[in-house]
């Protein structure tokens, strides 16, 4: 095809190294010889100039691990319940999932409402793209508290336990560990060693911390959380820090990126997590939220509402 075509595809595969240097050469001694790039890869690239570097669930394991000693609390229940949330959240954000278009939803709670996948592109992360495969392998139709139930292994229908990701804060951490920002270490627990992840660049976690103080402390509810980021190509960046703080309220790790405000800013950012909570559980968002980002996305942005809905009512937050 490309000897007859004057094309040389960019995805070209199965040519020897002698072969390819002749065809280099000759290819380079043809005036009229074009190069042909794959739609595909060129989709790719203008997504991942919106996607940011880490997941929500990356940033709010980050919060809840300690330092040094690489591991979350053992007495923190609400972490693995939030994390799955923090999963819908970010395939909606990524265009993925939606809720299903019917005017008949408004009639049901935010979080009975059913969602679908509008698209079975894979994300390049794992867990986003097996959660992602498994709500576009049922034809049943399942709401965002359903689907954060069955992610989380809550359900007594044996028929649905195949649902449950499992291992999800272990994987999350080796996520990290690839992209450098822990490492992995073994530790004796008394009786038996545990994997435990350290951090090994704390710029990453500490520009996190930084992100949420500053959202957390801004005098104005709707302002944009970090000034210095309102001209970066990531998509939804205002949405998506105030998705992080609540799960990260919600799974009770907030406290760990507040610890180094005193006390009085520490009850106001207490004050403001509760209203951004207040004003994003709710859709179309409350008054006090910013809307500059919703536009042509409902459907999307009504699922990470229904997943914010879902924390105001777990035990944490009451």
């Amino acid at each position: 095809m490309a000897s007859t075509s004057g094309l040389s595809r960019r995805r070209g595969a199965g040519v020897g190294a002698s072969e390819s240097a002749n065809n280099s050469s000759t290819q380079s001694s043809d005036s009229d010889a074009k190069v042909v790039s794959d739609p595909r890869d060129l989709q790719m690239e203008d997504e991942n100039k919106t996607q940011p570097r880490f997941t929500l669930m990356e940033e709010v394991l980050l919060l809840g691990l300690k330092d040094k000693q690489g591991y979350l609390s053992f007495w923190n229940d609400n972490i693995s319940y939030t994390l799955r949330g923090c999963i819908l959240m970010e395939l909606a954000f990524r265009h993925r999932i939606a809720m299903v278009k019917d005017p008949n939803r408004r009639k049901y709670p935010l979080a009975d409402r059913y969602i679908e996948v509008i698209s079975q592109k894979l994300t390049g992360e794992v867990l986003l793209d097996e959660a992602l495969k498994m709500i576009g392998s049922t034809e049943e139709r399942m709401s965002v508290g359903q689907w954060i139930d069955l992610m989380s292994g809550e359900t007594w229908n044996v028929m649905k336990i195949g649902f449950q990701l499992k291992q999800v804060r272990e994987r999350l951490a080796k996520g990290l560990v690839d992209k450098g920002v822990l490492r992995t270490e073994k530790r004796n627990f008394l009786i038996f060693d545990m994997a435990t992840h350290p951090v090994t660049d704390s710029a990453v976690k500490e520009e996190v911390i930084k992100r949420a103080c500053t959202a957390l402390i801004s005098r104005s509810a709707g302002s944009s959380p970090n000034l210095a980021e309102q001209n970066s190509p990531v998509a939804y960046q205002q949405l998506r820090t105030v998705a992080m703080v609540c799960a990260a309220y919600a799974g009770n790790v907030l406290e760990n990126a507040l610890m180094y405000l005193n006390h009085e800013m520490r009850e106001r950012a207490y004050n403001k997590v509760d209203e951004l909570l207040n004003d994003y559980s709710v859709f179309p968002f409350g008054s006090n939220a910013s809307k500059s980002e919703v536009a042509g996305k409902d459907l999307q942005m009504e699922v990470v509402a229904a997943v914010l809905n879902v924390f105001t009512k777990m035990d944490s937050i009451l």
